[in-house]
């Protein structure tokens, strides 16, 4: 197999393992791999042997410090360091090292010092699982692990390490008190060269369930790790002044530093990125429709609830949740008075509507645009803008701002001004200009640019004449006083009749005074047949919207009149288009 294809099939095989993750991270909470999160980086100490000129030190052999100091130590081995010189150095980036490519590097401090630091920075949030250091010199005999949750500026106790705990700490020792934060297990001398010290994070003590949790996330997780050495001692081998100046084996030596842990991901992903042949933890591939370096805010258009982490006890996900934006915005925020109003079920508001609509869920057109019925709600033209005539047209309507109806389209008119467009005057009105139209003086309609009155004189008289039902006559009509009535006589005149009506509710009143009670009006047509037209049969119950003489006190009854036989749903029109202002 050539090179080209096995990288392939590595790619290939990298592409399978996270889609697997995937998999599992659908529907349930969950958290990237655990690695040592010390590979890649350099930690950070106050001295390094060698900084500043080559110094000669001295150690004892791996293989000759396998036995107890009382049967001998053997010859110590003496060489010189220098920070300076590839072959003589030992850097602090020695520690953290592929320990199987370099299994004999190791950092060593300047000489004579007592306390010394080792600090790893990771540049983000990461979960910690426990802490392996390896020694080459003798073990400290007291020594402090420490966690910074904000990039180094305060500092916390993981564990303090020490040959006696109460003298050196004045803490219980964790042999003697489970749970302790002290431990003498890690302190000997002995072994003089590659004694471990080991720390877990979580222990039988620490019983956390749900390892998401804030009680977990004070816990585990971490900005920076730092070890404080605090107290050097030597390999307890008798006869070393004799052999060698006891300076030379002052110092410490770490061969290996192993942080092992995860990116911090709130239970929201299985990957993240990491560069080359490296565990330096970056961004994390979110899941459950989240967003952030730590998954740890909802994505832009999923706040329809607030974000949660995932439950790493129950397993359960807590996605978050897409906000109802009709397409028409590619971000939304929550806001609690929404969610407490609907009863806990949803709180997104939509932000920066487009496609000229606004609203919590860009669900309405937005002042001088109304609604085309013709498109879902989710189309970019779902929204059309109005169409008025700038003269005709009311600056100010009874709608916030709307120039015409969020609905219908119909513009908002000035008075006596007519028309889907507000572009002509309402039948019975004239003078169309700035200031609207004026009503005619006569009872009937009149020249719509004199003011003049017009007579009609209808062809015939049959009832299709008389008929109304031309719906601008019913909005001019509406600009008069209202009733429902019942028909109790109607008496002729002569040129007119006389109907005694029982007024049963008022929608509109107008100059003259109308109270619920038995009055009189006055059809203007009466007709052979001995009936009024428009057509009012005694006993029956109608809309009537008709002129008033103001003069005498009279509510009048012609052909622009609106006279229909009563129903519910057209009172309730009625009263829906006197309500809204539609003219």
């Amino acid at each position: 197999m050539g090179p080209n294809m096995s990288g392939a099939m590595r790619s290939l095989s990298c592409l399978m393992l996270r889609m697997l993750r995937s998999f599992r991270c659908d529907g349930h909470a969950c958290n990237p791999p655990v690695g040592d999160l010390a590979t890649g980086r350099t930690p950070v100490t106050l001295t390094t042997c060698g900084q500043n000129s080559t110094e000669l030190y001295c150690f004892y052999p791996d293989q000759n410090l396998l036995h107890q100091a009382s049967q001998g130590c053997g010859q110590p081995r003496c060489t010189k360091c220098n920070a300076n010189q590839p072959d003589n150095s030992h850097l602090p980036a020695d520690m953290t090292d592929d320990f199987f490519l370099n299994p004999v590097s190791w950092w060593q401090s300047a000489q004579g010092v007592h306390r010394e630091e080792i600090r790893l920075d990771f540049e983000t949030e990461v979960y910690l699982t426990h802490v392996i250091v390896v020694f080459k010199s003798p073990r400290p005999a007291a020594m402090v692990l420490e966690r910074s949750q904000d990039y180094g500026q305060t500092w916390r106790p993981y564990k303090y390490f020490s040959v006696n705990c109460t003298a050196t700490f004045g803490l219980q020792d964790d042999i003697i008190e489970e749970g302790s934060m002290c431990t003498s297990r890690y302190s000997d001398a002995v072994p003089c060269t590659r004694g471990e010290v080991i720390y877990r994070a979580l222990t039988p003590a620490n019983k956390i369930e749900d390892p998401y949790s804030p009680e977990a996330q004070d816990l585990l997780k971490l900005t920076n790790l730092r070890l404080l050495l605090l107290k050097r001692q030597d390999c307890p081998c008798p006869g070393v002044g004799l052999l060698e100046k006891p300076q030379r084996f002052a110092h410490y030596a770490v061969y290996d530093l192993i942080v092992r842990g995860s990116c911090f991901c709130n239970g929201h992903a299985e990957d993240c990125d990491l560069p080359t042949d490296s565990f330096i933890c970056l961004n994390c591939v979110c899941r459950h429709n989240t967003a952030g370096d730590h998954c740890e805010r909802c994505a832009p258009l999923y706040n329809d609830q607030l974000w949660k982490p995932g439950d790493g006890k129950t397993g359960a996900s807590n996605e978050c949740r897409r906000c109802r934006c009709h397409n028409h915005t590619d971000s939304c925020h929550f806001d609690l008075s929404v969610w407490l109003a609907s009863g806990k079920r949803s709180g997104g508001v939509c932000d920066n509507c487009k496609h000229n609509t606004e609203g919590h869920r860009c669900q309405r057109c937005k002042p001088g645009f109304y609604r085309d019925k013709e498109k879902p709600m989710s189309s970019p033209e779902a929204c059309r803008p109005c169409s008025c005539q700038p003269t005709g047209s009311a600056n100010a309507t009874v709608s916030r701002s709307w120039r015409c109806h969020p609905k219908t389209g119909f513009c908002y008119c000035k008075p006596g001004v007519a028309g889907p467009n507000c572009d002509r005057c309402l039948m019975g009105y004239w003078g169309f200009g700035e200031n609207g139209c004026r009503p005619c003086d006569c009872a009937r309609d009149c020249d719509q640019h004199t003011g003049n009155y017009l007579i009609h004189t209808p062809a015939n008289e049959s009832e299709d004449e008389w008929k109304w039902n031309d719906h601008e006559q019913g909005f001019s009509a509406l600009r008069h006083p209202v009733i429902k009535a019942r028909i109790l006589s109607a008496h002729d005149k002569g040129t007119h009749a006389e109907v005694v009506v029982k007024v049963k509710k008022i929608l509109k009143s107008g100059k003259v005074k109308i109270a619920r009670s038995n009055r009189s009006i006055y059809p203007e047509s009466w007709t052979h047949r001995g009936c009024t037209c428009p057509i009012l049969n005694p006993g029956t119950d109608y809309l009537i919207a008709g002129q008033e003489d103001s003069r005498t006190g009279k509510l009048l009854v012609n052909m622009n009149s609106l006279v229909k036989p009563w129903k519910a749903y057209l009172g309730k029109q009625a009263a829906d288009i006197l309500r809204t202002g539609c003219r």
